[in-house]
């Protein structure tokens, strides 16, 4: 088989392939997407998990005001005096009722389990910007290739057109040998673009299967879906409206807060506190109650009802467990200023980025209109025989250069402007999904 013919039924491979992956795909807008992502992501149902955990914590700790009531039995055979079992005297029925009063650090510690259960509401909001921005710079990034890959076809029939003449001009005697090896290498190219094209669109789309839960082979994109992005000027104060909506800062400090408030309650610790208590018991006459007792004065039925006060006036171990939570408080309070300039500085980044971008893009645009205008002035000239088809190789060779340049920096544009959308809280309303 000659080079002609290998390539065109690689051509005829690659065109089969890709049609077959087309019928069995199903067009999808990329809201919806972004809705099947959220609705199909691990990620998510950990972070909702998180919050039932943070929200029982909260319960765990402000339950403790509610009564807490036990019912249970000491049955036993009494010699001599009736000692307790584990605290408590024989009985044949024992109820036991506590809850807390006035406790100062009780208080504390269930304002900081709720303030930790308002942080894994907002982290869960972050992870859920997170899936958003995954899934769109991977549906958009396969836009970009399954655009590219068209392109890229129509380039490698007009190389294996190439390659025909120039084998034919070889043969005639009128071309030297070698420029038939710069035609095969020219297709070769293309084809190993092609290649690498289908393989990024393979992956990409497994990609999203795993994030939508769709087959690989029913996800086709809609480019006109991708809302338009909104510009980005010198004038815009990016870094302050990312510290002010982000929700990195705002988890960080709650938890700071949190911290603050649990070392408070350590410290309080050591203040009085009052429970309330109660016990009920039911005696049995066979542990010899009545020989321990005045004649006559033995009951069954017992009850006592009253507070339990505690003074923990001399306490060290906890007077310096109450010093460390201080200082886990204090650094905590120090991250969330660590944390507001880290973002600051990177959405600073983000906006310098984007106007750098826009400007490479007008410069990378304009090279290819450049090329495209020299191809066809070079095919011109070929068809008046001023220049030879290998000037026309090379020309073509630099325009699909300056064409694949041109839709690498327009996605790098696109992946900055969605990324410092994220950092200002944008990124759900640019979408139009629901919280």
């Amino acid at each position: 088989m000659n080079p002609i013919s290998r390539g065109a039924s690689r051509l005829f491979v690659l065109f089969l392939i890709s049609l077959c992956g087309r019928l069995a795909a199903e067009q999808l807008p990329l809201k919806r997407a972004v809705e099947l992502a959220l609705a199909h992501s691990t990620t998510m149902e950990a972070s909702h998990l998180d919050e039932q955990r943070a929200f029982a914590s909260y319960h765990e700790a402000r339950n403790q005001y509610l009564p807490q009531l036990a019912v249970g039995s000491g049955l036993g055979k009494s010699y001599g005096y009736p000692l307790s079992l584990e605290g408590s005297a024989p009985s044949i029925v024992n109820t036991t009722a506590q809850f807390a009063l006035i406790n100062p650090a009780l208080r504390d510690f269930t304002r900081a389990a709720q303030s930790e259960y308002q942080a894994t509401t907002v982290q869960t909001k972050d992870q859920r910007n997170q899936v958003i921005q995954d899934t769109v710079l991977s549906y958009a990034e396969l836009s970009k290739w399954e655009t590219l890959i068209t392109h890229l076809s129509r380039d490698y029939q007009d190389a294996l057109k190439m390659e025909q003449n120039v084998n034919a001009r070889v043969l005639a005697g009128v071309d030297n040998p070698l420029t038939r090896n710069q035609a095969r290498l020219s297709a070769a190219r293309v084809y190993l673009h092609i290649s690498q094209a289908q393989g990024a669109i393979d992956v990409l789309r497994n990609r999203l299967s795993q994030l939508t839960g769709l087959p690989a082979t029913a996800i086709e994109t809609v480019p006109e879906s991708i809302p338009p992005l909104p510009e980005v000027t010198q004038e815009d104060d990016m870094a302050a409206k990312a510290a002010q909506d982000n929700p990195l800062i705002q988890v960080a400090d709650i938890r700071a807060t949190s911290l603050a408030l649990r070392a408070r309650g350590e410290h309080r610790s050591m203040w009085p506190s009052v429970d309330f208590a109660a016990q009920y018991a039911l005696l049995a006459t066979f542990n010899n109650y009545q020989q321990f007792f005045q004649p006559h004065s033995f009951q069954s039925n017992n009850a006592t009802v009253g507070v339990e006060i505690r003074f923990p006036f001399l306490n060290p171990s906890q007077r310096a467990h109450a010093q460390a939570a201080d200082a886990v408080a204090l650094h905590a309070r120090k991250d969330v200023e660590a944390t507001k300039n880290q973002v600051s500085e990177q959405a600073l980044k983000l906006q310098r980025s984007v106007e750098q971008l826009a400007a490479a893009q007008q410069v990378v645009d304009l090279e290819y209109q450049i090329a495209k205008s020299n191809l066809d002035a070079t095919q011109v000239r070929v068809d008046s025989g001023s220049a030879t088809l290998h000037d026309l190789d090379d020309a073509r060779n630099q325009t699909n250069e300056r064409y694949d340049a041109l839709q690498d920096t327009n996605f790098e544009l696109q992946r900055a402007r969605i990324s410092l959308l994220r950092a200002t809280g944008d990124l759900e309303a640019w979408i139009g999904v629901g919280k």
